[in-house]
């Protein structure tokens, strides 16, 4: 009886030292490329260890401040807004193929900006699905930008003063919340195309060794 008590209490202690192993090695949620390394991201988010993915909106953020209030350690408010972030983006799907065929066509940057700040224009009043919040829409645009369309691309290129920028502003990506949802690394592409990122950054953080002693 006794030699089979102490089985059982060897597996039982197996068991928990293997369920202790697999949870080390799953370890916390990491990116690939890291949100850290990416000052314009950084600018919006907070490191959190307790968040799902590991960054939260910072409270001090002009543009996601008002995120901050959510709870970004609960599995199913991260999984829904992963869901609308990734709408989001693929709402512009179209923008960025003009991206991709143009830059292979050889177009220069100026010229596809102007391309895409274009279709941005026709997305937004394509969104409106009632005839009089778009007719509204279009008389803003008309008194603010001097057509129903929306802003010209030289008019932004003013504003501006760079086409990158003016490329950027057309996406209105915002990658400190793509972090928050888990998502950073899937459009890691976009923020290299939009001139976010180098395209040959160093991923990794750096790691300082001190000398045993």
């Amino acid at each position: 009886m006794k030699k089979r008590w102490l089985c059982l209490i060897s597996v039982l202690v197996a068991v928990l030292l293997l369920g202790a192993a697999v949870a080390e090695e799953e370890g916390p949620f990491t990116y690939v490329h890291d949100p850290r390394l990416n000052p314009e991201a950084m600018a919006d988010i907070i490191e959190n260890p307790d968040a799902v993915y590991g960054f939260s909106p910072s409270p001090e953020s002009k543009r996601l401040g008002t995120y901050a209030e959510y709870d970004w350690t609960d599995p199913e408010f991260v999984a829904e807004a992963q869901k609308t972030r990734r709408e989001y983006h693929e709402s512009m799907d179209t923008m960025t193929d003009i991206i991709y065929r143009m830059r292979d066509e050889g177009a220069t940057l100026e010229e596809i900006a102007r391309a895409v700040s274009a279709e941005r224009n026709r997305l937004r009043l394509a969104s409106y699905d009632d005839p009089e919040e778009l007719a509204k829409v279009k008389q803003s645009n008309l008194e603010t930008y001097g057509q129903e369309e929306g802003p010209t691309p030289d008019q932004l290129f003013e504003k501006y003063g760079d086409w990158t920028v003016v490329l950027q502003k057309a996406f209105s990506s915002n990658m400190g919340m793509d972090a928050c949802c888990g998502l950073y690394d899937e459009y890691y592409w976009l923020y290299i195309e939009l001139g976010y990122v180098d395209p040959d950054p160093a991923d990794a953080p750096e790691i300082v060794v001190t000398e045993e002693r």
